[in-house]
């Protein structure tokens, strides 16, 4: 069970404790088992809809009349959707009640949550196409916002506050999404005469998202300076050079990124593309190992395979070896299963086990990815098989 936050989601909560109020909140849905009911639920409220849609019509072709067959299609569907949105409430509900348990259990104060409610209540009144994603899939009451009030007026933890780290890495993840986002709005917001860390780096990723360059990698230096261990900050810099075709330059910064955050999938694999693109045969090997260490920690990143499927093809015209044009085609399976392209999986995966060593770790996962993904295999509804819990507005 995944859960996903969208970055206009990120972008509306105004501190972490707000943030952690949505986690516990959308935890309460998965441990309350809501998915698979909801499911449940929205396949009764369209049966609903289409039983009412069938009656309708019957009615209209009897009495000769389409109005009573079009007002009868309208009532079908609005019985279904208020049976639908009733169901909702009760899991929201159940949800809070859940979360406020979580947070109350992780020594959290539920203040978080009642503000982002409060937040969420005030756009209410907006336009539907106005208003965050977060409040039309999550209905909300006044007497949901009451409970967390009443929940936090007798709570130990209600002044207490979270570690200052955190404010300061909400506060970086804010600015950094507005400086890749929206730029041009990033500049205005952090000027040149705003003198804080989180100022410079939003204005540096705005700088470098607006092609001036040298202005952005002259702020990364001078906030490395101030603070030489967080990884981001090389990761940052690694990222404007390689983009720029500073390619060397790039592996040392994505190097010292990766040495001080060793367990970050997205680190390795920027680190292996770079080793990749400086086109060393000496380095290959180590862009092998960094790209595979990126699938370890998450192995469903199409991005990650193709480049994996590339570095196993240099191998191959390196080493003249057969072996490596198989996993070249087990590398693309990949990238195919994690593209959602099951048919071209399973013939590249076909393709693999051909050239692979029977039995070896590669020919094997081929072979479960063409026996997965067969016209006649037996797979459980997508649905169940890929729960996902998705939070917030795409922004």
């Amino acid at each position: 069970m995944n859960e996903f936050f969208y970055t206009g989601l990120l972008q509306l909560a105004d501190s972490p404790e707000q943030l952690a109020g949505v986690i516990a909140h959308e935890t309460g849905h998965i441990a309350g088992g809501h998915l698979i009911r909801g499911r449940e639920e929205m396949r009764n409220a369209s049966a609903q809809a289409i039983l009412g849609m069938v009656l309708a019509v019957a009615a209209g072709a009897a009495s000769r009349n389409g109005q009573i067959a079009a007002a009868g299609m309208s009532g079908g569907q609005q019985i279904a959707e208020r049976n639908f949105l009733g169901f909702s409430r009760s899991q929201e509900a159940s949800a809070d009640a859940a979360g406020m348990s979580f947070l109350d259990k992780a020594g959290i104060s539920v203040r978080g949550m009642l503000e982002f409610f409060q937040k969420l209540a005030g756009q209410e009144m907006l336009p539907a196409d106005r208003q965050a994603e977060y409040v039309q899939t999550h209905p909300l009451t006044q007497d949901r916002i009451e409970n967390v009030r009443q929940h936090l007026e007798h709570s130990p933890l209600k002044d207490v506050k979270l570690d200052p780290k955190f404010y300061t890495m909400h506060d970086r993840m804010k600015a950094k999404l507005l400086g890749f986002l929206q730029p041009e709005t990033a500049l205005l917001r952090y000027t040149d005469k705003d003198p804080r860390l989180t100022a410079r780096y939003a204005r540096a990723i705005a700088l470098y998202q607006t092609n001036q360059v040298g202005r952005a990698l002259n702020l990364t230096d001078g906030f490395i300076i101030e603070d030489p261990d967080n990884p981001l900050f090389y990761e940052l810099k690694g990222q404007i050079l390689f983009e720029n075709s500073r390619i060397e330059e790039s592996v040392t910064n994505y190097k010292k990124a990766n040495e001080l955050l060793s367990n970050s999938s997205l680190l390795h694999e920027a680190y292996g593309h770079a080793l990749l693109e400086t086109k060393d045969p000496a380095r290959l090997d180590l862009a092998i190992q960094q790209l595979l260490e990126s699938n370890r920690l998450e192995d469903r990143v199409p991005v990650t395979w193709h480049l994996l499927a590339s570095a196993w093809g240099r191998k191959a015209e390196l080493a003249k070896d057969q072996q490596y044009d198989g996993m070249v085609s087990y590398a693309l399976a990949e990238e195919a299963v994690a593209r959602g392209a099951d048919k071209e999986a399973g013939q590249l995966a076909e393709r693999a086990m051909k050239v692979l060593p029977k039995g070896t770790p590669y020919w094997l996962r081929a072979q479960d990815i063409k026996l997965t993904t067969a016209p006649d295999a037996d797979h459980p509804n997508d649905d169940e098989k890929h729960d996902k819990l998705k939070v917030g507005d795409r922004g």
